[in-house]
C-alpha cells in the first residue's frame, strides 16, 4: 500500500512540474553533461549520468529515474527488515516510510541535482553489506565501486569509504575483503583524478574544499588571533561589524572576501588560500569552530522549517506556483544556462506548472514532511537499538546509523548547514531505527527487563543465554586469540 501511494505522488509530480525542476546547481551539471570537462567545484558523476541519458534529450527521462531511485530506496529498507532482519512486513513498511513519503524527499527526487543519485548509491552499498553476514570478494569488490561512483558524485562520499571500512572491520570481514573494497573505491576515484591533472595539471578531483572550509571559519576567524598569518591571507581577514549574515556569503556574495583576489574564484591559488586560512583558523580557534559545528548540526533537528539561507534558495526546494524563467547566465563554453537546458532537452526546457497536478504537489508538501525533530526521533530510536547488542558493537545496526550521522555532521564540519544535506540521511537512519526492533535485539532488552524485574523482587534469575549469532562469533573470537 506505502509502496503504491508513493508511486502515485510521485506520478502526480511529474505531471504537475514538466519536464522536470532546476536548482541554481543543476546549469553547472548541465553544462559538464553538455561537453565534459572537469568542474573546479563538484565532481562530475552526476553530469556522467547525465551525459548517459543525453541522447534521449528528456528531462522527464531523468525526473522518472531520479523517481524510481527513491522507490528503490524503499525498496532496500523494507527488504533488508523484512527479509534480511526478520521484521514483520508492517515494521518494515513504517521503517521505509519516510523516504517513500516525505514530500521535500519527493521534490528533491524531481530536480535536477546530485543529492538522489549519491544516496541511491549509497544505499545500494549499504544494503549488498548488510544482506549477508560475511561478503564475498564479488560483493566486497562491488560496494567498493559503488562507494567510488558516489564518491564522485558528491565529495562527501569520501567519508562514506572511511565509515565502510572502519565497519568492516569491526565485522571482522578480513583484510583481503577491506583490501578489495578500497582498490576497487579508488579505481573510478583514481581515474578521474588523472583526468582532472591532464585538463588542469593538478591530481585532484575539485578545486573547492579549502574554499568551503573557508566559508565555514568566515563567521568567526578572527585575525588578530592568528600567529604569522601570510600577508598573501590578509584579504581574507574581515572584521566582525563588516561580515555578511551566513558563511556560505563568504562564498557567493558579491563582497566575499575571495573576490579581493584576481582572477577565478575557484581557481587553485585562491583554494590553497582558504585551506590554509580555514586551516589557520580553526587551530587558534577550536572553541568557535566546534561551536559553529553544533549550532549547524543542532539545526537539523528543529521542529519548524524556517526560510534559510535566503528566500531565493529556500524556495527552489518547494513546489511553487509558478514557474521561473531559465537563467540566462555565462557558462563556461560560451554559451547561457538557458541554452544548455534547451539543447539538452532539445526544445523548451522551462518547468509548466500544470494544474489541478501541481495543487495536489503543492498541498501535499505543506502537511507531509519529516519535521527535523522527527529526523532525530529516528536518529534515537537507532542509537537505542545499538545499546542491546552492545558487546558487537551495535551489530549490524552501526553501520547505517553512524553514516546517517556523519552525513548530518560533515556539511556542518566542512560548509553550513543546508535542507537538501539532511534528506541523505533519512533513508540510512529509518534503516538503522528498524533495526532497533530486529527479534535479536528485541530478545537481548527482553532479557536485561527480566533480570532487573528479577532483582528488584529479590528473585535469582537464570543468566541470559546469548544468540546463535553471538555466540558464533564468540567461537570465532575465541579461535583467533587462541
Amino acid at each position: 500500500m506505502i509502496i503504491a501511494i508513493a508511486a502515485l505522488l510521485r506520478l502526480v509530480a511529474m505531471l504537475g512540474y514538466q519536464p522536470v525542476m532546476f536548482f541554481n546547481d543543476s546549469f553547472d551539471y548541465l553544462n559538464v553533461a553538455m561537453d565534459p570537462y572537469p568542474h573546479p567545484l563538484r565532481p562530475d558523476g552526476y553530469s556522467f549520468l547525465l551525459l548517459v541519458l543525453k541522447p534521449f534529450h528528456s528531462f522527464a527521462l531523468v525526473a522518472g529515474l531520479q523517481h524510481l531511485m527513491g522507490l528503490a530506496m524503499g525498496v532496500m529498507i523494507y527488504a533488508l527488515l523484512r527479509r534480511r532482519f526478520g521484521l514483520p512486513g508492517w515494521g518494515a513498511a513504517l521503517a521505509a516510510a519516510p523516504v517513500l513519503l516525505d514530500a521535500y524527499q519527493l521534490q528533491l527526487e524531481h530536480l535536477v541535482l546530485s543529492d538522489t543519485t549519491f544516496t541511491f548509491l549509497v544505499m545500494c552499498a549499504v544494503t549488498l553489506l548488510l544482506w549477508r553476514d560475511r561478503p564475498s570478494w564479488k560483493i566486497a569488490a562491488a560496494v567498493g565501486l559503488i562507494i567510488g561512483m558516489a564518491w564522485l558524485t558528491r565529495s562527501v562520499g569520501m567519508p562514506v569509504l572511511l565509515g565502510v571500512l572502519v565497519y568492516m572491520l569491526i565485522r571482522r570481514s578480513g583484510w583481503r575483503l577491506m583490501a578489495v573494497t578500497l582498490v576497487a573505491c579508488l579505481l573510478p576515484v583514481l581515474g578521474y583524478m588523472g583526468w582532472y591533472k591532464a585538463e588542469s595539471d593538478k591530481f585532484a578531483i575539485t578545486e573547492s574544499n579549502g574554499i568551503f572550509l573557508y566559508a565555514r571559519v568566515y563567521k568567526f576567524a578572527d585575525c588578530h588571533r592568528m600567529d604569522d598569518l601570510p600577508v598573501s591571507e590578509y584579504p581574507l581577514c574581515t572584521e566582525p561589524a563588516n561580515r555578511l549574515p551566513n558563511s556560505q556569503d563568504g562564498i557567493w556574495n558579491a563582497r566575499s572576501p575571495l573576490n579581493r583576489y584576481t582572477g577565478t574564484r575557484f581557481s587553485p591559488e585562491n583554494n590553497k588560500l582558504g585551506n590554509d586560512f580555514a586551516k589557520r583558523a580553526i587551530a587558534a580557534q577550536p572553541l568557535d569552530y566546534a561551536q559553529v559545528v553544533a549550532h549547524d548540526f543542532l539545526r537539523v533537528f528543529q521542529w519548524k522549517r524556517t526560510v534559510f539561507p535566503d528566500p531565493a534558495t529556500y524556495s527552489q526546494y518547494e513546489f511553487e506556483k509558478k514557474s521561473r524563467p531559465l537563467p540566462d547566465w555565462h557558462m563556461p563554453g560560451g554559451g547561457t544556462a538557458a541554452q544548455d537546458a534547451r539543447g539538452y532537452e532539445h526544445g523548451n526546457a522551462r518547468t509548466q506548472v500544470v494544474e489541478p497536478f501541481a495543487g495536489a504537489a503543492r498541498g501535499y508538501q505543506d502537511v507531509f514532511y519529516l519535521r527535523g525533530t522527527m529526523v532525530g526521533g529516528i536518529l534515537l530510536i537507532g542509537l537505542a537499538g545499538l545499546v542491546p547488542l552492545w558487546r558487537r558493537f551495535g551489530g549490524e545496526s552501526l553501520l547505517p546509523w553512524t553514516l546517517a550521522t556523519g552525513l548530518l555532521l560533515a556539511p556542518a564540519a566542512t560548509a553550513e548547514f543546508d535542507y537538501r544535506y539532511v534528506l541523505p540521511a533519512v533513508p540510512l537512519a529509518a534503516l538503522a531505527a528498524g533495526l532497533a526492533f530486529r527479534p535479536e535485539a528485541r530478545a537481548t532488552a527482553a532479557g536485561w527487563t527480566r533480570r532487573l524485574i528479577g532483582r528488584g523482587k529479590g528473585e535469582a534469575t537464570p543468566p541470559v543465554e546469548p544468540t546463535p549469532q553471538e555466540s558464533q562469533e564468540s567461537q570465532e573470537a575465541a579461535r583467533v586469540t587462541a
